[in-house]
């Protein structure tokens, strides 16, 4: 996990995705996912690239299980965007870079 990449829980949730400034980029996955495992590169590689402009977290759903039941994650991964606390996009599966940040620019005007 690159250091510009949050590591997100159900105790965080509130204070580092509802409450952001920014628009977040959520990755819901699990260590046992090998598509999820796949991803973690092109979803580190979004935070570095956006830094101050978008959040990008990851949320651990083996570990966290309240916040994923709450937006109906049901398989993973999952990438959801947040804008002002409110889902704006969500994407299920695997997904090249250039299909994810197509996706962040759009809404990060």
């Amino acid at each position: 996990m690159s250091d510009k990449t949050l590591t997100l829980t159900d105790q965080n949730w509130e204070t580092e995705a509802i409450r952001s400034q920014v628009p977040v980029f959520v990755d819901f996955w699990a260590p046992w996912c090998a598509p999820c495992r796949a991803m973690g590169p092109s979803v580190d590689r979004l935070a570095g690239e956006f830094v101050e402009r978008l959040k990008v977290g990851k949320m651990n759903t083996s570990e966290n299980t309240e916040v994923p039941i709450r937006y109906g994650v049901t398989s993973i991964p999952t990438f959801v965007l947040l804008k002002g606390g409110q889902v704006v996009e969500t994407i299920v599966g695997s997904r090249s870079y250039n299909d994810l940040k197509t996706l962040v620019q759009k809404h990060l005007g």
